[in-house]
């Protein structure tokens, strides 16, 4: 009995053994199928969960990237201005006119051109009645070269034309230098 019995187990223990292994058998196709069913909707899972951590990590980065570039310009910024200071001293201790003054000597330039241009107005005007009076003169002269004993004596010299008053204007006055009136030879 015990001979049958170690028979019987020994054909049980190998029927045992032969169901086991077809049941791993069959849960491994069964993976296989399930993995190939599925295997493409989870492939397509992993992706849009790839591309959402891909956003986000951009994301972050670029809101780093703005805040060093923000920081960047913020001390570029600085630099320049100083740079901008070290020049301007530099120039200054060197005598060299900025552009405040230079438009500041344009303007007074433009006001004196102006001051000059009126005087030079005023004095052609005053010079037409004098040169009417040397023309009248001068053909005086030519009348008495012929006979020039008589117009020596009787002739006396034109007196010199003196020029007109100059207006007086806070411009004038700081432009043109006082002066006697002048006198033509």
């Amino acid at each position: 009995m015990v001979k049958k019995f170690k028979a019987l187990s020994e054909n049980q223990l190998t029927q045992t053994v032969k169901e086991s292994a077809q049941q791993i058998w069959l849960a491994g196709l069964g993976a296989y199928a399930k993995a190939q069913e599925e295997g493409n909707k989870v492939f397509d899972a992993l992706v849009k969960e790839g591309e959402a951590i891909q956003k986000k990590t951009r994301q972050a980065a670029d809101e780093k990237m703005a805040v060093v570039a923000g920081k960047a310009a913020g001390t570029w910024d600085r630099l320049e201005q100083v740079f901008e200071d070290r020049v301007a001293r530099a120039l200054s201790s060197l005598g060299v006119p900025t552009k405040k003054d230079i438009d500041k000597l344009s303007k007074r330039v433009a006001e004196l051109t102006a001051v000059v241009q009126k005087l030079t107005e005023a004095q052609e005007s005053a010079e037409k009645p004098v040169a009417r009076v040397v023309a009248s003169a001068a053909t005086k002269a030519v009348a008495t070269k012929a006979a020039p004993d008589t117009a020596k004596a009787a002739a006396p010299k034109a007196a010199p034309a003196k020029k007109p008053a100059k207006p007086k204007s806070d411009a004038a006055e700081s432009a043109v230098p006082a002066a006697g009136p002048a006198v033509d030879a």
